[in-house]
């Protein structure tokens, strides 16, 4: 009579809930590396990796064309054309610096030559077919959180931002054992009795596709002494140890027991067929499973249950994409030239339905692509798509990622994506997806439905307080919480020793004194107009109002460079590039939060991360900031049908 163990009969599911729970109970972890750039696709990030330069780095010609300064076209009209010299403008190719003294670029399309110059017949406005230093990325942003698979297009963005190197998850060693007196190489013609081994070499390759390395040792026959040796020396070299055949329970079947000899096992026997006798165990800290000797069954047992495995060494999620029916958040125009693919965000609306949300970005900002949920695919001889419409859309995320994702339109600041990190690394299947589109784009934004939440900070003139007003203006219906951040100080960033004894809001209307402004709508705008106001200074008395970047740090990255002499930002931006800072204002920063995404698991989750220890610290660190209760509920608004 025979004393094997008989096999469990446990639910795949459920095994590899149980095995997944079992390897985290005895510490099943990850290693890292440093590797290069240009190498990491498909490999997974350790860290956050933030931006080192700026992309681009100094102010580009976007155009074939002429340089100079705009005001000298003002007035051209098609029945008033300006004639210009050409000692009056200098030729400049795509990708030139911008020539001193310039502020415009022309297309060579626009111009008519002859008479020893050019004639135009519409002016130029400032900073036209400009790319401003930053527009892609700043010096300092952070272009992806820690545990991201790395895309193609977010190698480039990396290496725009200069950075050539970075901290990765390690490739797992994943050791294969082939077992059995049967089992000899697969090589020249076996005799009766004798099978060939390839399994190995079926496996190593998956394993290879899923970004493991492995490891394949020699065979060994159906010997406890030798299969538990071969098992402690590949443990020991390995994370992961696929041991090969002798996992059911006949006579020469020992797998699990030498598993148990060395450490644990957790389940031998799934529901599955093929595969029902694998052993799914663990030597210490390392996993070790019991993969059956026929081919089918193998393969069955590391697509279901040794991937997972993989995976989590890997700290990734399996990706797969497909094609979504989508309904457009917003409008969105297409030539009627082209099929056009165009980048969007997507997101779950209140009726449960997918909504997309286009990217606004050029084709030369990288980084929209490292953002986008999906591809909308606007065929030819279509004009767009009306908000509401559906389109379709190829996924490049898998769909029930976007569930798990929180959407974030609002006002810049760093630590958005600092709290996004701090998720990640709490919980690897929880994502942000942010967009700076300014305090006022977030309310827009959420009465439309296209967010969740988003950051604001807008100074109400008439009583000195913060965000309420505005809610109750832009939002009447309600159903928004307001939910307290930071307070912040806003002031004037300046070149390291403040070469132009900047003091104060007035100084501004120095004469020669360049600023770099922000967007219209953006919650620092608002609070340069009232400052301008209060000091009785005007915009048209300097130079810079109308000139506009889309973030703290894009504004510092121009004092930077010398590109502008100053601008209103953060302190923590500031710091990012070594500038000096004029302190004028202190300001709330609040998260504007729909109700209905208060109820999701991964909003919450966010909201608990703004009060945890862990992104405290982070904010002490970037400095600026002020807090008393982050991620408590301010005052919240009911939903009014």
């Amino acid at each position: 009579m025979s004393n094997y163990e008989y096999l469990s009969n446990t639910q795949l599911n459920e095994a590899l809930r149980l095995y997944l729970t079992f390897l985290a109970e005895r510490g099943l972890t990850h290693r890292t590396e440093q590797i290069e750039t240009a190498e990491s696709f498909g490999r997974v990030s350790a860290r956050a990796v933030y931006a080192r330069v700026s992309s681009p780095h100094y102010a580009a010609c976007a155009m074939d064309g002429i340089a100079l300064t705009a005001s000298r076209t003002y007035g051209a009209t098609e029945t008033t054309p300006v004639f210009l010299p050409e000692s009056t403008f200098l030729r400049v190719d795509t990708g030139d610096p911008l020539p001193q003294g310039c502020d415009a670029v022309v297309m060579i399309e626009d111009c008519v030559e002859g008479n020893g110059g050019i004639t135009l017949f519409t002016a130029a406005a400032p900073w036209q077919h400009v790319r401003q230093i930053g527009e892609d990325l700043s010096a300092g942003d952070m272009i992806l959180p820690s545990y991201y698979a790395i895309e193609p297009a977010m190698i480039g963005a990396m290496l725009a931002g200069g950075v050539s190197a970075l901290e990765a998850v390690a490739r797992p060693r994943a050791g294969i054992i082939p077992t059995g007196d049967e089992i000899v190489p697969s090589c020249g013609t076996p005799k009766p009795g004798e099978i060939p081994e390839f399994n190995s070499a079926v496996f190593s390759a998956m394993l290879r596709q899923w970004g493991a390395e492995p490891v394949v040792y020699p065979i060994v026959p159906d010997d406890s002494v030798k299969i538990q040796e071969a098992l402690r020396r590949a443990v020991e070299q390995c994370d992961l140890v696929l041991l090969c055949a002798g996992t059911s329970a006949g006579r020469d079947d020992g797998t699990a027991a030498a598993i148990r000899a060395l450490g644990e096992v957790c389940v031998h026997g799934v529901a599955i067929r093929p595969g029902k006798p694998a052993v799914l165990g663990a030597v210490g800290a390392k996993p070790v499973i019991g993969v059956p000797g026929y081919p089918v069954s193998g393969i069955i047992v590391l697509e279901e249950l040794v991937r997972p495995v993989v995976d989590r060494l890997l700290m990734r999620e399996r990706e797969a994409g497909e094609s979504v029916c989508v309904r457009m958040g917003r409008k969105m125009t297409s030539s009627l030239k082209y099929r056009e693919f165009v980048r969007a965000s997507l997101g779950y609306n209140e009726d449960g339905e997918l909504s997309a949300v286009p990217l606004g970005a050029g084709a030369g900002v990288i980084t929209s692509f490292t953002k986008a949920d999906c591809l909308l695919d606007v065929p030819q001889n279509c004009e767009g798509y009306e908000a509401g419409e559906r389109a379709v859309a190829r996924m490049l995320k898998p769909v029930d990622r976007v569930a798990r994702t929180v959407r974030i339109l609002g006002s810049h600041d760093p630590l958005i994506d600092e709290a996004a990190d701090e998720l990640r690394r709490q919980d690897i299947r929880a994502y942000v997806s942010s967009s700076h589109v300014g305090s006022m784009g977030a309310l827009l934004a959420l009465a439309r439905g296209e967010s969740q939440l988003g950051g604001i900070h807008l100074l109400d003139e008439t009583d000195g307080s913060y965000n309420v007003s505005y809610v109750e203006r832009y939002l009447p219906n309600g159903g928004v919480a307001l939910v307290e951040c930071v307070k912040r100080t806003q002031g004037l960033m300046v070149a390291a020793g403040n070469p132009l004894g900047i003091a104060k809001i007035t100084d501004l209307a120095k004469q020669s004194l360049r600023y770099a402004n922000r967007q219209k709508g953006a919650g620092t705008r608002v609070l340069l107009d009232y400052l301008l106001k209060q000091s009785g200074v005007s915009p048209r008395d300097f130079v810079g109002y109308e000139r506009e970047e889309q973030t703290h740090t894009a504004v510092a990255a121009q004092v930077a460079a010398g590109s502008a002499d100053c601008g209103m930002g953060i302190l923590s931006a500031a710091r990012m590039y070594g500038l000096d800072f004029i302190p004028l204002w202190e300001e709330s920063y609040d998260l504007l939060v729909s109700l209905a995404a208060m109820e999701t698991p991964q909003v919450r989750a966010f909201l608990r991360v703004l009060s945890g220890d862990g992104f405290l610290r982070r904010l002490d660190a970037l400095g600026g900031y002020s807090y008393d209760k982050p991620g408590r509920v301010k005052k919240l608004w009911p939903r009014r049908d």
